[in-house]
């Protein structure tokens, strides 16, 4: 099920022993080489810093032939120096990663990361404003933000796709296009730069060697859900491609959340000569989407799918206010249906990437990518509407060697990346399928980042690998935002005060420190000392805590001190068990919460914070055909210095402050395991067929910085058969078919629940939770029970 990578070491000794942790997957050469658990230690055929580059086909097979780099041969023939930056992004030496192969998900319904992220420990997901938009969060990171992912940097086949400013989104994500997703966890601006302060994910395509030929797969269920998809790839000669593209649509099970999105993703690798590979990434998402409205705690009771929500008015609907005319005056409270909010958007993005070997030891890497996030969204009183194209650019070097003796590899790298836009926010109106009205507020924004980074790994002792790295990055924030009111139609007025005017400048490094020991084949420990970083959102800069527009350009960057110590235990073939602990100290943490008013949020800096927490992942073959794994995460997370400024009711209302050291932060659940059982039939003529059961419980969490309101805790149950042969066939491979009933017992739970803000009366005393039960724009219900039903068939 899981990969839990050594983290340690360059040396193929080292690396050899760190793989014994992973078992081996049909995806495995697109990824790391594959390496049964009990493999034995192995030595680079050639001293890599003391031969003299040779020209040969040897070398060259020992390359890797697709961005999805390390053949089983490199292990024999040594790791290359593209090999091991490659690695960087999939197990970063020292630090705690694992990976979700194709195998834990391959026979189940996968629509969303929700789907397969849980099976990593340290990983929460939350639902977010669409089908596929899911909030993802390591160690507690992006749970308090409120749309889309944030204090993580994502990559796809090591193409960012998190764009200049740090929001990255997952609706373009389909996890059928994938062989695995690696996680890598804790602070890593040292590697990933700005907005990396919990971790990174790379998402990796299957290669087309292990597709080789085409796939085609559907699958649909509940709630009107259907989703057809086709997979086609190969290798030819010195070329490889795979291509991946998928259609899905249903009518959700909320009220007002219908959906339809179609996603391609294509990857080739072309081995120009034998020293030049040339890569080329495509994806694009088409989204077109209903939204309902997010729920107060007291309406999520009542009616948390919204049903019957055609007209306001219906007891546990939500609503927005409109403005009747679309600019200013009388306003009338509808419902989603009613105002016929959605998201209407786009997302290309095209990279291109060149290697080039200097020699055995020396790679050179040159990488672009052109991200365009195109944008209709009506999710609330106002519709934003915007393009926001950015490019990135980097370019490094990676050698392998000795030093004094030791061996080592020694990584050197530069980046630069923008994003220039400019938005618009129109009211809608009443009168159905977002009507837009006047327009109410614009900006323009440019962010840019630049940097270079570098990294050294040595191995000090056949045992014992340290690690070193540091990151220097400055960042520019540039924009203007106005907003507007109307005296007379058509004739926009500035609102005194504006426009905002916000010129930032960061400077900001991140030093990492790393050790790794590993005794023999079945301990290894490690140890980690690093740091994280993220500047605002440029975004955030011009909301203030009511919602309204306004200066809150004093915003610093968040920051994070790591310690991580921890061990993988591997006795034997059958059972892998991995145990992390870790302690963070924040200062100026980027907290965000809700805001009166619907589908705006508010960003503050908690001036120091602490997050403290343990990761737990188990995999126990405890007899043929039967699989036991687990993943639990434990967080601990609270304030030591923030004192909130609340006013009391009224227009010059009294400002009041609470102190909320101590105070737990909102949207961390303590608690969360995902635990599976199954059993597969390994031989006769049942072979192919099994079923497992999955238990997902997620622990009650405060939802408001004085601890006043909890969202409520939930188990779910989760049921799945399914079959899969081989075809004796000319034309056919393989079929695949599969069953799965989704929260059996039927549970209503909370899937989202963004932050709330607290409120304070005119004595100056707090409103308690019944009040803040009452506060809007907060939850989505997750699904009831669904039956999903799926078929895959593989071609020649």
């Amino acid at each position: 099920m899981y990969r839990y990578h050594a983290l340690g070491g360059a040396s193929l000794a080292v690396l050899g022993s760190a793989l014994s942790l992973m078992p081996s997957t049909a995806d495995a050469q697109t990824a790391l080489p594959a390496v049964t658990v009990e493999a034995p230690r192995v030595t680079a055929a050639r001293p890599l810093a003391r031969k003299p580059a040779v020209r040969s086909s040897a070398r060259t097979q020992a390359r890797p032939s697709s961005a999805n780099p390390a053949p089983a041969a490199s292990l024999t023939a040594g790791i290359t120096p593209s090999v091991a930056r490659a690695l960087l992004y999939q197990a970063p030496n020292g630090q705690i990663a694992t990976t979700v192969d194709r195998s834990q998900f391959d026979n189940r319904p996968a629509f969303s990361v929700a789907d397969v992220l849980r099976e990593s420990p340290g990983i929460s997901v939350k639902q977010g404003n669409g089908p596929r938009d899911i909030g993802i969060s390591i160690r507690g990171s992006n749970a308090r933000n409120g749309f889309g992912i944030r204090n993580l940097v994502i990559f796809d086949d090591g193409f960012p796709v998190t764009q200049p400013d740090g929001l990255s989104r997952s609706d373009l994500i389909d996890p059928k296009a994938y062989g695995a997703i690696d996680v890598i966890r804790g602070p890593s601006s040292a590697l990933f730069g700005n907005y990396a302060t919990g971790g990174a994910l790379n998402f990796r395509t299957r290669s087309g060697r292990t597709i080789d030929g085409v796939e085609y797969g559907v699958e649909g269920g509940s709630f009107g859900y259907l989703n057809n998809y086709l997979a086609a790839g190969k290798k030819v000669g010195n070329f490889e491609y795979s291509l991946f593209t998928s259609d899905a649509r249903g009518d959700g099970f909320i009220q007002n959340s219908w959906f339809n999105t179609q996603t391609v993703n294509f990857l080739g690798t072309l081995q120009a000569t034998p020293d030049d590979r040339f890569t080329l990434k495509f994806i694009n998402n088409n989204l077109d989407t209903r939204l309902p409205t997010r729920l107060s705690l007291n309406q999520y009771y009542q009616n948390p799918f919204q049903q019957g929500c055609d007209m306001a008015g219906v007891t546990g609907c939500g609503s927005v206010s409109l403005f009747n005319n679309g600019f200013n005056g009388l306003k009338s409270s509808v419902t989603a249906v009613q105002a016929g909010l959605g998201r209407e958007d786009r997302r290309t993005i095209v990279g291109g990437r060149w290697e080039h070997d200097f020699d055995n030891t020396t790679t050179w890497r040159n990488q672009f990518v052109f991200d365009d996030r195109n944008i209709s969204q009506p999710t609330g009183a106002t519709s934003s509407i915007g393009d926001f194209p950015s490019y990135n650019y980097m370019s490094d070097v990676t050698k392998r060697g000795e030093i004094f003796g030791l061996e080592s590899t020694t990584y050197f790298g530069a980046f630069y990346n923008t994003l220039t836009a400019s938005s618009d926010n129109r009211n809608v109106m009443p009168g159905g399928n977002a009507r837009l009205g006047l327009l109410a507020s614009n900006a323009f924004n440019d962010t840019s980042n630049y940097g270079v980074r570098a990294r050294e790994e040595l191995k000090l002792t056949p045992d014992l690998t340290a690690v070193a790295g540091i990151g220097w990055e400055a960042t520019h924030l540039k924009g203007i935002s106005t907003s507007y009111f109307y005296n007379t139609v058509n004739v926009p007025i500035a609102t005194p005060g504006v426009p905002i005017l916000a010129d930032r400048q960061f400077q900001n490094t991140a030093p990492e420190f790393a050790l790794l020991y590993k005794p023999n084949s079945e301990w290894q420990f490690r140890g980690r000392v690093a740091t994280g970083y993220g500047t605002p959102q440029i975004g955030n800069l011009f909301v203030l805590s009511d919602g309204t527009s306004g200066n809150n350009t004093q915003l610093q960057t968040q920051k994070n001190l790591g310690y991580d110590l921890g061990f993988d235990w591997t006795p034997n073939q059958a059972l892998k068990f991995s145990a992390t602990g870790f302690y963070e100290f924040f200062r100026n943490e980027l907290v965000t919460q809700a805001t009166q008013k619907s589908g705006v949020n508010y960003t503050f800096n908690a001036p120091r914070s602490e997050h403290r927490g343990v990761e737990l992942a188990v995999d126990w073959k405890f007899y043929p055909g039967w699989r036991f794994t687990a993943a639990y995460t434990y967080l601990d997370q609270f304030y030591t210095e923030y004192t909130e400024d609340l006013r009391s009711p009224g227009v010059a209302g009294t400002v009041f402050s609470f102190n909320r050291a101590g105070n737990k932060i909102p949207g961390i659940s303590p608690h969360e395991l995902t635990a599976r059982l199954g059993y597969d039939q390994m031989w006769g003529p049942l072979a192919g067929l099994g079923a497992f059961v999955e238990v997902q419980w997620k622990d009650s969490f405060y939802m408001d910085n004085a601890n006043l309101l909890k969202a409520p805790g939930y188990e779910l149950v989760n049921l799945n058969v399914h079959y899969k042969t081989d075809l004796q066939s000319d034309y056919f491979k393989s079929l695949n078919v599969y069953f799965e009933v989704r929260n059996v017992f039927d549970r209503t739970y909370v899937a989202s629940a963004n932050n709330i803000p607290n409120t304070v009366q005119a004595t100056g005393v707090q409103d308690g939770a019944i009040a803040l039960a009452g506060t809007p724009n907060s939850i989505y219900a997750g699904s009831p029970r669904a039956f999903i039903a799926g078929m895959k068939l593989a071609f020649k």
